[in-house]
């Protein structure tokens, strides 16, 4: 039996990663849970069901909450051990456990992997950030060959497809994209979209930060970036295709012509179910194909004038470890201020972008950080500068 801890257990990849485990008790033990504590009930209930030892806490304003919680559910507070506060996160992460499922949003979640690597857990990764923002110092942290999972839907489809062939054969890498709810806009139609618009996905379930991410193609920027260092692919060997089935979720195009890809309808039960067990397969996960109804499969380019957020990352990817970090923690200030009302939703990748120029000449140099403390200050930075920028668009509405 697998022991496994799983961070962001409240939210959208946390509750389907317990669903999972629910479906195969027989295999996983849950060891610990962590969470921002914002849904304290939710939290409660899933540290009573798996009958769960110790819970983290991100915000220690939220662990009175998390104590009522249980004990109005019958548990009482002393019968699970609560720690709070960002570094009781990645000493969660560091408890040995089988496997890490680290569900976390942000670059917060940086540290939690490094500290589930350097402690032998296998990291089922759906943080993308943490590669996005410290790919190098993440990977330095691995004990052993193949210790990461990877649980996006794009990356556990290249991740399974690469074992037809050898990584010497790889000529592409095809990451798809659904396109989003603005697919085939022009931005003369997107100057107006609301917050509500943008949450409206076509095809997946996700928070609002990843929703808005996919709705400007930002997420797929991120994606392209994570792909390239997870698989040590370089960037003019990357693709992004717009698929809007969303079934075919990546495909490896081999030196010899031959294309593979993973096929199955849009459901994270699958990844994830994968991210936990490797290299072995579970039943009872999701649902194929049904090959006996017709259906059509279609691919296009990306519209890179009306969704520019693609270019600008493959643009960072090839500047520096440093640029992606800045655009990522710029972008998220960006997308705040655009749920806030503060900015317009055309303005979320420009603001980016604006900031990535203004920060160009500093982040050149030295291409990887030294620490992830080096990686929390150029960070700090760029949010100020995003959020300077929101503030000067933010005047001119």
């Amino acid at each position: 039996m697998r022991s496994v801890i799983v961070l962001g257990s409240t939210g959208s990849i946390g509750t389907q990663g317990l669903d999972i485990i629910a479906r195969h008790c027989d295999k996983f033990s849950v060891s610990g849970l962590s969470a921002a504590g914002t849904r304290p009930k939710l939290l409660a209930e899933q540290a009573i069901k798996f009958n769960v030892p110790r819970v983290s806490v991100f915000n220690p304003d939220n662990v009175q909450s998390v104590r009522d919680a249980l004990d109005c559910m019958g548990a009482e507070g002393k019968a699970v051990e609560i720690s709070s506060g960002e570094q009781s996160v990645s000493d969660m992460a560091s408890q040995g456990a089988d496997v890490v499922l680290n569900g976390i949003t942000g670059s917060v979640g940086l540290k939690p992997s490094i500290a589930a690597l350097q402690s032998g857990s296998q990291l089922a990764l759906a943080n993308k950030e943490s590669v996005v923002a410290g790919g190098h110092l993440l990977f330095d942290a691995q004990v052993r060959e193949n210790q990461i999972n990877p649980v996006d839907s794009e990356h556990s489809a290249v991740w399974q497809s690469m074992r037809s062939g050898k990584r010497s054969e790889i000529a592409k890498l095809i990451i798809t994209a659904s396109g989003g709810p603005f697919r085939g806009k022009t931005r003369e139609e997107l100057k107006n979209v609301t917050v509500s618009q943008a949450f409206a996905h076509p095809t997946w379930d996700m928070g609002p930060v990843v929703t808005i991410n996919s709705s400007t193609l930002m997420n797929k920027g991120l994606e392209v970036i994570e792909a390239s260092r997870l698989f040590d692919i370089p960037p003019e060997r990357i693709e992004v295709a717009v698929h809007p089935q969303s079934v075919v979720h990546s495909m490896v195009e081999f030196c010899d012509g031959a294309v593979i890809c993973q096929a199955s309808p849009p459901d994270m039960h699958l990844p994830l179910a994968l991210g936990l067990s490797a290299p072995d397969r579970l039943d009872n996960v999701a649902a194929a194909c049904d090959w006996t109804s017709p259906v059509s499969w279609t691919f296009e380019p990306v519209d890179n004038q009306t969704f520019p957020a693609v270019k600008l990352a493959l643009q960072c990817l090839a500047a520096s470890e440093k640029h992606t970090a800045a655009m990522n923690a710029a972008n998220e200030q960006a997308v705040k201020a655009f749920i806030e009302n503060r900015i317009g939703y055309l303005d979320i990748v420009d603001t980016v972008a604006e900031t990535i120029e203004t920060l160009d000449d500093k982040l050149r140099g030295e291409p990887l950080f030294e620490s992830v403390e080096q990686v929390g200050y150029v960070e700090r930075k760029a949010r100020r500068i995003a959020d300077s920028v929101a503030d000067k668009t933010s005047k001119k509405r």
